[in-house]
């Protein structure tokens, strides 16, 4: 079994809300409070009740900071907190990432190195109870994998420690864009997604809707007062995936084949065009040698893309490409093994392992590149050498 969370993002999310959310699916508050303990972090207060936004009953989280100054939090700063707590080590890896992909995000927009963020209000106490009690909620759950639905933005301005500033904040843009997050339009004049919950999203979850067994469904409700529900809504299920079918549903995965030959573009175009369609959500991205007319030689764009977004995607290769004109296949049903991820210790440091796993069992490992290659590059040794120690480890 496959224990998996769908966040539906009806009216966006902030950290708090993602946190209430999953106490309403049933983490006890005294087992969050237990967790946070276990941060070497003074002054904080946690408390939930239920409550009622426009007919729709959930909970609302508050995290009060009872020192009222707390310092302005750097990543080195944040990183030295996770090293001295005591929670488990997948649960401090992974909060961890979440604060470096903030930090990432603000050293873009600011134009600085990513240890010379401040995080200002992302550091203070109530976004560390957020990020860190929402990793090791999913973990007291039992959740092996997130999935989010498409991001709603809304509009205006919000207030923050760098003045006022456009919405979406341009924090929260840049880590959407890094994610290659799909989005849709939102008529809320206000901030409805928060970088908070942006990172967590963009770290944890894939953007799109699983086939899956519900079991339970939890509303975490946020302080705004919005004509409509203001509820980030979690949805908690077991994956029908392979092996697992459900009479009468429709495919887990369907996708759509979009290919063009080109024979009039450079390494460098076709380079930057790869890079935009995997980061605006292609699955696949791929060129193959090909004879043209007039003995011109050229290449084969191929790209798979979810049939939801397959006109999206076309678009984009007319728009990145000279070409005047993209072939679409008829839908396609894709068979998928399931799919797990787990982190690992190895003498430099953590590395995250992707699962393949078949009716039930274990059917390959594979270290996370980005992870080795990191490591490498810190401790000055060779990337295949991450690799076969995080192999090694993984396989007991």
């Amino acid at each position: 079994m496959s224990l998996a969370l769908y966040v539906d993002l009806f009216s966006g999310a902030a950290g708090d809300m993602l946190l209430g959310a999953l106490l309403d699916l049933g983490l006890e508050l005294e087992d969050l409070r237990a967790d946070l303990a276990l941060l070497p972090l003074r002054g904080w207060a946690v408390s939930a009740e239920k409550v009622i936004s426009h007919g729709i009953r959930g909970t609302q989280v508050t995290v009060r900071d009872e020192l009222q100054e707390q310092p302005a939090r750097t990543l080195p700063g944040v990183r030295e907190l996770y090293a001295a707590s005591r929670l488990p080590e997948p649960v401090k890896a992974t909060a961890l990432r979440v604060f470096e992909r903030l930090a990432r995000a603000e050293a873009g927009v600011h134009g600085i190195g990513i240890d010379q963020v401040h995080f200002h209000e992302l550091g203070a106490v109530d976004t560390l109870v957020d990020v860190t009690g929402f990793v090791a909620g999913l973990a007291r759950l039992g959740v092996q994998q997130v999935f989010c639905s498409e991001v709603p933005l809304g509009g205006g301005t919000v207030q923050t420690a760098h003045g006022l500033l456009p919405v979406p904040a341009p924090a929260t843009l840049a880590l959407l864009t890094e994610a290659g997050a799909p989005t849709r339009p939102h008529p809320a004049r206000t901030e409805i997604l928060t970088p908070t919950a942006a990172a967590l999203l963009a770290e944890l979850a894939e953007f799109r809707f699983p086939a899956m067994t519900l079991r339970r469904a939890g509303y975490g409700v946020g302080r705004k007062e919005l004509p409509w529900a203001n509820v980030t809504r979690a949805w908690l299920g077991e994956l029908t995936g392979p092996g697992k079918p459900v009479e009468g549903a429709a495919p887990e995965d369907t996708v759509v084949l979009i290919e063009t030959n080109l024979d009039n573009s450079s390494g460098e175009a076709l380079g930057f065009a790869l890079e935009r369609l995997l980061a605006a959500g292609a699955l696949d991205v791929w060129f193959t040698p090909i004879q043209m007319k007039k003995n011109r030689p050229g290449v084969t764009l191929s790209l798979l893309v979810q049939a939801s977004r397959s006109s999206e995607l076309a678009e984009l290769v007319l728009r990145e490409t000279p070409t005047l004109g993209v072939r679409l296949s008829p839908p396609l049903g894709r068979l998928t093994a399931e799919r797990r991820s787990r982190e690992v210790a190895t003498r430099w440091g953590p590395v995250r392992v992707k699962e393949k796993w078949l009716d039930g069992e274990l059917a390959g490992l594979a270290p996370e590149y980005e992870d080795c290659a990191r490591l490498a590059r810190e401790h000055g040794v060779g990337w295949e050498l991450v690799r076969q120690e995080a192999l090694r480890v993984a396989q007991g």
